[in-house]
């Protein structure tokens, strides 16, 4: 089992900055890969950035220079370094760890762009 806790979402301008935090607990040793996903009022729940055990990061289309996805292993800890926030990048944005074939999720934080 695998839980997650994230925090740092907020309300912030458009062009801001956010930095969400993510911190996993339980058996996180077996987790291989983390991520972030979001999910608009009205949309579908999408991946924002992810980052495997091994270093591999991959981004969707839309944050790619904007957003840094980064895990700190000694912390069981990732990050989701937002800048260049856009109205359209306000959602729930989501925790996930894969682990032992199962998605853990966390309760997610919001974040609201303001133009």
């Amino acid at each position: 089992q695998v839980q997650l806790v994230e925090s740092g979402g907020g309300l912030v301008q458009a062009g801001g900055s956010l930095r969400l935090s993510c911190v996993a607990s339980g058996n996180i040793f077996a987790i291989n890969s983390m991520a972030w996903y979001r999910q608009g009022p009205g949309k579908q729940r999408e991946l924002v950035a992810s980052i495997s055990s091994g270093g591999y990061i991959n981004y969707a289309d839309s944050v790619k220079g904007r957003f840094t996805i980064s895990r700190d292993n000694a912390k069981a800890t990732v990050y989701l370094h937002m800048s260049g926030l856009k109205s359209e990048d306000t959602a729930m944005y989501y925790c996930n760890a894969f682990s032992d074939r199962r998605n853990y999720w966390g309760q997610g934080t919001q974040v609201s762009v303001s133009s």
